[in-house]
């Protein structure tokens, strides 16, 4: 093996390995989850080169150059202040979910107008419609990193794989029997998983489109499907009140996660694949462990339903959002509320962290998202302009963007006061 160069993985922080083995160019990921502004650097060199072969004793000084430069940009304080840039009247009947790609260069749309669409961020132009599906676009994922293909889930019982670039059907999946609410890719983006009204999630191959496996063993609606990290197992999060863990390559349930008295409202793994964390209508969220399916706290303080909840980047916090108009956040581990924030009128349905962690953006159905800062609680921005309720929100990897989506019809694109002013000067 031959190191050929070392690339920084900001969010989540890690270091990826470029090396060539028999004639082929290769790549290794090492995660540091629990680098923070305090850690030692030469400490951590020492403990990746006893781990690790590829970072020789010649390699030290450059290793130790990377680290400090992630470490710098980690305990780097946020200053993103965010503005109204585009606002893009996406569909004419009621747009149901939009997502970014990973740079937030381009995001999809879909409707209950029956197509999905692809729109170039920064021009606030159309792309693509993806025409075909026969009823409502419900669920629509790119496959990032790549973003070179997206899948859409729809009420009229089939999901469908396109391309990016070129808006083309690359297959349709058929085989479930009710409307498909959630869809997901794999890391590696050769596997579609679906989750369906008919209690079923499903696993597509990218390649073939053929199904390669068939969840079964909910007895309600599946409405939340998620890869781990490795791709080995699915997580799904159904309407009986469970939890479900699935082996990928037999489809076999491994274990049920048993526990909340009411609908599950999302259900979300940690990047490192340890905890899984469950939100519901019985106004409370459950941290598991992963590996034998056991509760390991149950988080109070909602007064009405969870709608949704995210773990930051490194997995260390849960955000959960509530229909009784207060956001949290809890610290792994300690499983401490350390964040409740204050502010909406009205239920808030999704909501997310920022790429450093250390902002969460809500959306509410009073029309507005929110900016919080986690450590002080405290509402930073605003962002009005929607004429009817949010229901999404993303930030893009960078963390210098926002995308909004309404039942407005409307997405609103919210850039750092100072890129907006530099994309105007470019156009």
């Amino acid at each position: 093996m031959r190191l050929v160069r070392f690339l920084l993985r900001y969010y989540p922080p890690g270091i990826i390995l470029e090396y060539e083995q028999a004639g082929q160019t290769r790549t290794r990921t090492i995660d540091l989850l629990d680098l923070t502004e305090r850690s030692n650097i030469y400490e951590l060199v020492a403990q990746l080169q006893a781990n690790e072969p590829l970072i020789t004793p010649s390699k030290t000084d450059q290793v130790a150059k990377l680290l400090l430069k992630l470490q710098s940009k980690l305990s780097s304080p946020d200053k993103h202040h965010y503005v109204h840039y585009k606002t893009i009247r996406t569909h004419v009947l009621p747009v149901t979910n939009v997502s970014f790609n990973k740079s937030g260069s381009k995001f999809v749309s879909g409707s209950y107008d029956r197509t999905c669409k692809i729109w170039d961020t920064h021009k606030g132009h159309e792309l693509h419609v993806l025409d075909g599906h026969k009823n409502v676009v419900y669920a629509v994922a790119f496959n990032n990193p790549f973003a070179d293909k997206i899948v859409t889930g729809s009420f009229d019982r089939t999901a469908k794989l396109w391309s990016t670039e070129t808006g083309k059907c690359y297959h349709t999946f058929k085989g479930h029997t009710a409307e498909i609410v959630c869809v997901t890719f794999n890391s590696s983006s050769t596997l579609v998983a679906t989750g369906s009204m008919d209690t079923m999630g499903k696993i597509w191959d990218v390649e073939t489109g053929v199904e390669m496996a068939s969840l079964q063993g909910h007895s309600a609606e599946i409405i939340s499907i998620q890869f781990n990290s490795l791709g080995d197992k699915v997580v799904t999060g159904s309407f009986d009140n469970t939890i479900a863990i699935w082996d990928v390559e037999t489809g076999h349930k491994i274990c049920s996660l048993i526990g909340h008295r009411g609908e599950i409202s999302n259900a979300v793994i940690s990047y490192d694949d340890a905890l899984i964390a469950s939100g519901s209508m019985d106004k409370s969220c459950k941290v598991w462990d992963s590996r034998i399916g056991q509760c390991l706290e149950t988080l109070y303080g909602h007064t009405d339903e969870v709608l949704d909840i995210s773990f930051d980047h490194r997995g260390k916090q849960l955000l959960s959002v509530s229909a009784d108009a207060t956001a949290r956040v809890f610290e792994m581990g300690s499983y401490k509320c350390l964040s409740t924030f204050v502010g909406h009128e009205r239920e808030i349905s999704k909501g997310t962290f920022n790429p450093s962690g250390k902002r969460v953006a809500t959306a509410s159905s009073d029309k507005t998202v929110r900016i919080w800062d986690i450590n002080s609680g405290k509402c930073l921005q605003t962002l009005e302009g929607h004429t009817d309720e949010v229901f999404s929100c993303q930030f893009n990897y960078c963390g210098d963007m926002l995308i909004s989506g309404s039942k407005d019809n409307t997405c609103r694109l919210w850039r750092d006061s100072h890129a907006a002013k530099m994309a105007e000067a470019v156009q």
